[in-house]
């Protein structure tokens, strides 16, 4: 067995190394970011009914009478079947957690409605309907865009001029020319905003050096349904990460 060694192994791999570093061409990585403010042209509803009662007939009675009123009253003003799904009663029981009293066992009944409102302006008269015909819990409202891919698309395109002028800009300080691209990477998010994020229990629900950041409103101010509801605006935005060739 030939051994080598440890110093000219060490002096081999040093060489190796050095030269790798001569062969890769010198690059510039920066990353972009933007933002684009849309107003939300798409509502989720989640809500609830909930039944708390000693006898379990009766509390899946009350239970049944509030279901068929809520739905009933989505009907009439116009939501589609479709648009609405509820999910199976759930039957539990609960007790008492005052220790001075005597322990009761009480049924619960549960079931939550979610709803898609395809125009928002009706959002309030929607949610005061069903909380007059029977529901009686708001767990969350999704305020989304439909038009999200569109959004998407631009605000990746904002991003990717963030970083080229972020590129320029650093460049230009360095008294070098920006090259081609040579890696890139992107990823979005957004186009969606949450609002209270709470069912029957607690649950939840969208920097780097070098960045250049863009926003864009595309829609202005989002109408409100009426003098106490705003629906605001929600964001979509996209960041790419990109190593650019430099020039002499």
């Amino acid at each position: 067995m030939k051994i080598i060694p440890l110093t000219i192994l060490a002096l081999a791999l040093s060489l190796s190394a050095v030269s790798a570093q001569e062969g890769q061409k010198p690059q510039i990585m920066v990353s972009g970011t933007a933002e684009v403010l849309v107003a939300p042209d798409e509502a989720i509803i989640h809500v609830g009914v909930e039944i708390r009662n000693e006898n379990i007939e009766q509390a899946r009675r009350l239970h049944d009478d509030r279901m068929k009123s809520a739905l009933t009253f989505l009907k009439s003003s116009g939501v589609p079947d479709k648009n609405v799904q509820t999910d199976f009663i759930n039957l539990t029981t609960d007790a008492t957690s005052d220790p001075s009293k005597t322990k009761t066992i009480y049924y619960l009944a549960r079931t939550s409605i979610d709803v898609k409102l395809t125009n928002v302006t009706n959002l309030e008269k929607i949610l005061t309907g069903l909380l007059n015909n029977g529901v009686d819990r708001i767990h969350s409202v999704e305020f989304r865009t439909t038009q999200l891919r569109k959004y998407r698309d631009q605000a990746r395109a904002m991003a990717i001029q963030a970083a080229k002028e972020k590129a320029d800009a650093l460049c230009g300080e360095l008294g070098v020319k920006r090259g081609k691209p040579v890696n890139i990477n992107a990823s979005e998010s957004g186009g969606w905003l949450n609002q209270f994020g709470s069912y029957w229990g607690y649950r939840n629900y969208g920097g780097a050096s070098n960045a250049q950041v863009s926003v864009e409103d595309t829609s202005g101010a989002s109408d409100s349904t009426n003098d106490t509801l705003s629906l605001g605006q929600i964001s979509v935005s996209a960041t790419v990460n990109v190593s650019f060739a430099l020039q002499d």
